[in-house]
């Protein structure tokens, strides 16, 4: 586990944090700018002086009432939002920097790290020559290849248009994918969270409001993420078949099938939807004549005033969690009330792996 309980004052602003994460896959810190995600990081880091409080990562310890670990005695790979980059060194001698710092890298774990990355076909290249995706990914490299316990990475596709930010998203799956180190990434996107959290950590104002995995935060009423017109749900579902005859894929969630169009990913893969509440609609009885292709029953678990003409509605299907956005007249037409059981229709999904 991740645990973090720190206290840290800078002039005016006040950085409180109490929060347990599973040392494991990829955590989200996402917020407003200036809400403290970045003061986080560092903190977690060892690069903040006025800290008080207590920080364990898996089993060590690294700050307490009594010790202070400092950043260099700290098993951090750090990414910042700038790549950092030396202009004077080829990518190979950037990596051979990052390689420097560390006796624990053997020619198996750095071949893998390029590998995993990229890199090799980039080796003799200067950096001035890199788009802004490949400087991304050589910082990653480099930050991996100190062999540390955890990686840190603060809002590394911030300074990428949105062609680069789709070229290195891949890549990051592929850490999440491969790597058995916990990766805290910094993001004020939606997307990014949407498409990397295992884990999410809110925060507002320099204080953490909420944390756990992330299908629970996006479905909790007491947070502001459930609400407004980007609220959505997360739900992930195993490839088990397609239809050919019209480029569909069949996926099971909570042993409901899915059907979504065909992105050729294999059968057996496991596939992460994004769900607006704006698209999911209710009705009592199943609809047969209807486009709609993906229809299941449901529990109403919750219901929450959105605004005075609309309401959010969390059901549940079966072992799932999702979020429906409508209006206020609809949902005394339907006596919708807690325990109600109805029809969740769904009307457009976002494939995001």
């Amino acid at each position: 586990m991740i645990e973090c309980n720190l206290n840290i004052r800078l002039g005016n602003f006040m950085l409180d944090t109490n929060f347990s994460i599973p040392d494991k896959g990829i955590t989200v810190i996402f917020g407003a700018s200036g809400s403290g995600k970045t003061t986080l990081l560092r903190t977690i880091a060892g690069l903040e002086k006025t800290v008080s409080g207590f920080l364990k990562i898996g089993d060590e310890v690294w700050q307490d009432g009594v010790d202070f670990v400092p950043p260099h005695q700290r098993s951090v790979g750090y990414v910042f939002q700038e790549q950092g980059l030396f202009n004077h060194l080829d990518v190979r001698g950037n990596l051979d920097y990052g390689i420097k710092r560390s006796s624990a890298v053997d020619d198996v774990f750095r071949d893998s790290i390029l590998n995993l990355l990229d890199i090799k076909p980039l080796f003799n290249r200067a950096i001035e020559e890199l788009s802004g995706g490949e400087k991304q990914r050589v910082s990653i490299a480099r930050a991996l290849l100190i062999k540390p316990n955890i990686l840190l990475m603060d809002e590394p596709l911030s300074s990428l248009d949105l062609k680069r930010k789709e070229e290195i998203l891949p890549y990051l799956d592929a850490l999440h994918d491969e790597l058995d180190i916990p990766l805290i990434y910094v993001t004020h996107s939606p997307d990014e969270v949407s498409r990397l959290a295992d884990y999410l950590i809110l925060i507002d104002n320099g204080k953490v409001i909420g944390s756990g995995k992330i299908e629970d935060i996006l479905t909790r009423f007491d947070l502001p993420i459930s609400h407004g017109v980007g609220a959505t749900s997360i739900i992930e579902a195993n490839i088990v078949g397609r239809d050919e005859n019209y480029e569909l894929m069949h996926l099971d969630f909570s042993g409901e099938i899915f059907v979504v169009a065909d992105n050729r990913s294999e059968i057996g893969q496991t596939i992460r939807l994004r769900i607006s509440a704006r698209d999911v609609s209710l009705t009592k009885e199943r609809q047969s004549n209807t486009s709609i292709l993906n229809i299941f029953k449901a529990v109403v678990d919750d219901v929450v005033p959105e605004g005075k003409s609309q309401v959010m509605i969390r059901l549940k299907i079966k072992d799932s969690i999702i979020l429906s956005c409508i209006t206020l007249k609809s949902a005394e037409m339907l006596n919708i009330k807690i325990g109600s059981k109805v029809y969740a229709q769904i009307k457009s999904v976002a494939l995001l792996s």
